[in-house]
């Protein structure tokens, strides 16, 4: 049995019940409740319901951190990405699956990790999937039957060393893995077309972030891609430069209007050449140490804000709230209130903040207890703003 709407086991089928009832508490926030969706979070855990269901209360607290579900009207990426970040949707497979490119050459990892922060890219990321999904949902209402995975046509030509720096490897890891936890089952298949002789060596580095049924579905394609792509991609769906027949009105092989083709980032978006920073304090963060700074909000809506920059490497942060007094405690033992990530601070410094829901401590932490080699120097400003009368 295929663990579908239409072919499930009686295994299968009681566990979908079980699941639906151990999670009506959130099923109000999640995007869909029908049985299509809840399925796709059994299939992702082999049917474990205790595992679906830690999986999809995650995905609801990601849900409400990233703001998901207002994302794509309340949010506009930077400029330096709408306009040098290439790919994009066009068209629909054969089945009515959105068709999405993703074209590795343009790309100019350095410039653009130079010019915008690493959240930015993971919610420009997010705000796609989220597109892709509502793309899904019309599909499925258009044609009558479920639509809920994209065609994933990614285009290696170009792709060289460039491409795996550091610090893209690691963005591209996050982003990947943030898609494999909160988007099951929502690749289709991805043909990778144009693959030079480096991609092996690339593929190495990333295939980690992908779960096994991910890679069932990577499809390198060799010589003749523009005639399995119209197997499954009827031709005027299809870009002219892509083996189709389909133009932007202007006559562009390429549609341009609907994919973007990226470029080299200017100097002049370089975030780092452009704004100088002076911060109030400085630390150090020792290899394999987390720095903990304790702030007293007082009031309800008030507004806890900071900035940082590290030398030399990322740094982990995130912010909690104690529930206990007294000294330290594990972050674990904490309430979080921003989840810990990895910053590229030594890149693009970060300025955020958040509005605190309830007085009490907040800590910021900021993580290098992953670093068992280098220590970071910190610098930073922290202030709490008493809410507005």
């Amino acid at each position: 049995m295929s663990g579908r709407v239409g072919d499930l086991s009686a295994k299968q089928a009681d566990a979908l019940t079980q699941f639906r009832e151990r999670i009506g508490d959130i099923l109000p926030e999640l995007p869909a409740q029908h049985d299509h969706y809840l399925l796709r979070w059994l299939r992702a855990r082999s049917f474990n319901v205790p595992k679906a269901e830690a999986m999809i209360r995650k995905h609801v607290v990601f849900r409400r951190n990233m703001k998901a579900d207002t994302i794509i009207s309340d949010w506009t990426p930077p400029e330096v990405i709408r306009r040098f970040v290439s790919g994009g949707m066009c068209g629909h497979d054969k089945e009515g699956s959105p068709v999405w490119y993703d074209l590795v050459g343009p790309l100019d990892p350095k410039g653009l990790l130079m010019s915008a922060s690493k959240q930015d890219f993971v919610r420009t990321k997010l705000r796609n999937m989220e597109m892709l999904q509502r793309e899904c949902h019309q599909q499925s209402q258009k044609l009558g039957v479920n639509v809920e995975a994209v065609t994933l046509i990614y285009d290696c030509e170009g792709l060289g060393f460039k491409h795996m720096w550091k610090p893209a490897i690691e963005t591209y890891g996050e982003i990947l893995t943030m898609f494999e936890e909160n988007y099951p089952e929502g690749l289709k298949r991805v043909f990778l077309i144009k693959a030079p002789k480096l991609f092996p060596v690339a593929y190495k580095l990333i295939k980690h972030f992908l779960c096994e049924e991910t890679r069932r579905k990577l499809v390198v394609l060799g010589s003749n891609w523009q005639e399995v792509l119209r197997k499954h991609v009827d031709a005027e769906q299809l870009p002219a430069a892509y083996g189709g027949t389909r133009t932007d009105p202007d006559g562009d092989p390429r549609c341009r209007s609907m994919i973007n083709y990226g470029g080299t980032v200017p100097r002049s978006y370089y975030i780092q050449n452009a704004v100088k920073v002076q911060y109030d304090s400085t630390a150090s963060v020792a290899r394999g140490a987390v720095l903990q700074l304790d702030y007293h909000v007082g009031a309800p809506g008030s507004l806890l804000r900071w900035q940082f920059a590290s030398d030399g490497a990322d740094i982990g942060f995130g912010v909690f709230r104690r529930t206990a007094p007294g000294g330290q405690q594990k972050p674990t033992a904490m309430l979080e209130v921003v989840p810990s990530q990895r910053y590229n601070a030594h890149l693009v410094p970060e300025d955020s903040g958040i509005t605190c829901p309830e007085p009490g401590v907040y800590v910021l932490c900021f993580d290098n207890s992953y670093s068992v080699l280098q220590s970071k120097r910190l610098s930073y400003t922290v202030e709490v703003l008493p809410p507005s009368p």
